[in-house]
C-alpha cells in the first residue's frame, strides 16, 4: 500500500469501527501528505475523545516532567497527592553532573502528600512548612517551584501567597507553578505555563540581580534540549568546537543561575519547539535576543544547522563551523558504510511527542532507510506545517492516534520497525516488530550531534537485525 488514494481508503476502513460521531472527529485528525502542500492537513491541540486510547500526558506532566524537572540544582515540589508526584519520578532519563541531595536533585522526589484533610481545610500551612523544612534539609538547593496538581486548583490553594512569602523567609527563588492536569487538552499547556512562570517569577528578579556575568560576543543558550541520555551534552561539544560559548542548557543539565543568564545571550538556539518556543519569542520581544530552531539529528541536518547557526555571527564561527563539519566528516563516512547497506530500504513508523516526529525523519533518511508515517501526540498545527519540510509524498499523518488506529496502521502499512514511546512498545514487539522507544531513547542515547548519530545508527541496526525476530511470527504472518 504506496499510493495517496490508498492510504486514504485505509483510514476510512479503520474509522469505520467507530460511532458516526467519533467517525466525524477522528477523521480530522488523519491525513496523507501530499508534496506540495502548505500543511499536514489534520487538525490538532484539541481534546481526545473519552473513550479512546490516547497516549497524551496532562499539564502537570508538561511542567513538571518536562520544563522545571529537569533544572538540576532546584527542589520540584509536587504539591497534592502522592501518585502524580511518584509517577513524574525522574521518567525521562534527564542526566546531569553534581552530587544528588547535595547541589542536585533531579532523581529524588518531594511531595506534599495530600490527604483528606489537606483536601478539606487547604494545603497552605503545609506547602509553606514543606518549604521551610526543605531549606533547612537541602541548604545548597538554589530554588523552589511548586508543581500543582489537579486538587490545588480544585480547592484553590493560594500557592502565590505560600511562594512570596517563603522566598522572604529563605532569601531564594520560589515558583508558583499553576499546571493543575486538568488544564488544557494534554501536556502541551503545561509547558506553556511553565514559561509563563520563567517569564513572571524569574527573570524580572534576575534583572534586577548583579549575576557575575561577563558577555561574550558568542553567548549562546541551548534550549528545549532535555539531555536525554547526554544529548546536550553532544550538542554542547559542537557548539563550543565552533566557537561558541554555551552560556545555558534548558532544562536538562540547567541551573536556575543560567537561565537567570539567558537573557544577556547573543542568540537562543530552540531545540525543542512545542515545549520552548513561548519562552523564546518573550526573550526575542522583551530583550532583542533572536532565536533560532535547530536540528541535529543525522549529519545533514547538523551540518545545515551548524552553518545556520554560524550565519548569525561573524567569519570566526563560520569558520569554525566549516572546521566541524570537515573534523566530523570522515567518522560520518564511517558510519555510513557500515550501516547503510544493512538498513537501506527499511520503512518506518513513528509516533511521538515534542520535536521528533520531523527532527529525527532526516536521520533515517542519513541511513537509506524510509519514514512512511508520523504524527504527534500533543502538536500544534505549527509543528505540522514545519513537518511538511521533513516528509515526502504520500506520508501518512495522524494525530493524538488512538491505540487501535495506531495498530491498525501498522498492521496495513507493515513498516520494518515502529519508533514510539514505552505505551507502544510492547503492543508491537508481541507483534514480532522490532521496536525504538524514540521518548527517551531505550535506555540509550544521545542520538544529538555526530557522536549521537552513531549510537543511533547502531540501534536502528540492533532493533532491525536481531536474530530474535527469527524466533517469533506477527499475528498477520499466521
Amino acid at each position: 500500500m504506496t499510493t495517496t488514494e490508498e492510504k486514504k481508503q485505509l483510514i476510512e476502513e479503520v474509522l469505520s469501527v467507530y460511532p458516526e460521531q467519533a467517525q466525524k472527529k477522528r477523521s480530522k485528525h488523519l491525513n496523507v501528505f501530499e508534496e506540495g502542500k502548505a500543511d499536514c492537513g489534520v487538525k490538532s491541540n484539541v481534546k481526545s475523545l473519552p473513550g479512546v486510547m490516547t497516549t497524551r500526558g496532562c499539564a502537570y506532566a508538561g511542567s513538571k516532567g518536562v520544563v522545571w524537572g529537569p533544572i538540576k540544582d532546584m527542589i520540584h515540589i509536587s504539591h497534592g497527592p502522592v501518585g502524580c508526584g511518584y509517577y513524574s519520578w525522574s521518567g525521562r532519563r534527564n542526566y546531569y553532573i553534581g552530587t544528588t541531595g547535595i547541589d542536585t536533585f533531579g532523581t529524588m522526589q518531594f511531595t506534599s502528600d495530600f490527604q483528606e484533610k489537606d483536601i478539606v481545610f487547604g494545603g497552605d500551612k503545609k506547602l509553606s512548612k514543606l518549604i521551610l523544612e526543605i531549606e533547612e534539609l537541602f541548604p545548597l538547593n538554589g530554588g523552589v517551584s511548586i508543581q500543582s496538581e489537579c486538587p490545588i486548583g480544585l480547592i484553590g490553594d493560594d500557592i502565590e501567597a505560600v511562594a512570596k512569602k517563603t522566598a522572604k523567609q529563605i532569601n531564594k527563588t520560589v515558583v508558583p507553578v499553576r499546571c493543575e492536569g486538568f488544564r488544557g487538552v494534554s501536556q502541551s499547556l503545561g509547558h506553556h505555563i511553565a514559561n509563563d512562570t520563567i517569564r513572571d517569577w524569574v527573570f524580572p528578579a534576575a534583572d534586577k540581580e548583579d549575576l557575575g556575568f561577563e558577555p561574550s560576543p558568542y553567548d549562546v543558550a541551548i534550549i528545549g534540549d532535555y539531555n536525554i541520555g547526554g544529548d546536550a551534552w553532544s550538542s554542547r561539544i559542537l557548539l563550543e568546537e565552533m566557537g561558541l560559548r554555551v552560556v545555558a542548557q534548558w532544562s536538562g543539565d540547567g541551573t536556575l543561575h543560567e537561565i537567570k543568564c539567558t537573557p544577556k545571550v547573543k542568540l537562543n538556539l530552540v531545540h525543542c519547539y512545542r515545549s520552548m518556543n513561548y519562552i523564546s519569542r518573550h526573550m526575542e520581544e522583551k530583550y532583542g535576543i533572536p532565536w533560532f530552531e535547530y536540528n541535529f539529528f543525522g549529519p545533514t541536518k547538523i551540518a545545515e544547522s551548524l552553518r545556520a547557526i554560524a550565519a548569525h555571527f561573524d567569519d570566526t564561527i563560520k569558520e569554525g563551523a566549516e572546521r566541524v563539519i570537515a573534523q566530523y566528516q570522515a567518522q560520518v563516512d564511517e558510519i555510513i558504510a557500515k550501516y547503510l547497506p544493512r538498513l537501506e530500504n527499511k520503512t518506518v513508523m513513528m509516533m511521538v511527542g515534542g520535536l521528533r516526529p520531523r527532527h529525527v525523519v532526516p536521520a533515517f533518511y542519513d541511513l537509506g532507510m524510509k519514514v512512511i508515517g508520523t504524527g504527534y501526540e500533543f502538536g500544534h498545527g505549527d509543528d505540522y506545517k514545519r513537518t511538511t519540510h521533513y516528509i515526502e509524498d504520500s506520508t501518512l499523518i495522524y494525530d493524538d492516534v488512538t491505540g487501535y488506529e495506531f495498530e491498525k496502521f501498522v498492521e496495513t502499512l507493515k513498516p520494518d520497525l515502529v519508533a514510539s514511546g514505552i505505551k507502544e512498545k510492547y503492543v508491537f514487539q508481541k507483534m514480532a516488530l522490532p521496536f525504538r522507544q524514540m521518548h527517551s531513547w531505550d535506555y540509550s542515547g544521545p542520538y544529538h550531534g555526530y557522536d549521537g548519530f552513531a549510537i543511533f545508527a547502531r540501534d536502528m541496526d540492533l532493533a532491525l537485525n536481531s536474530p530474535t525476530w527469527d524466533l517469533i511470527g506477527a499475528p498477520w504472518k499466521k
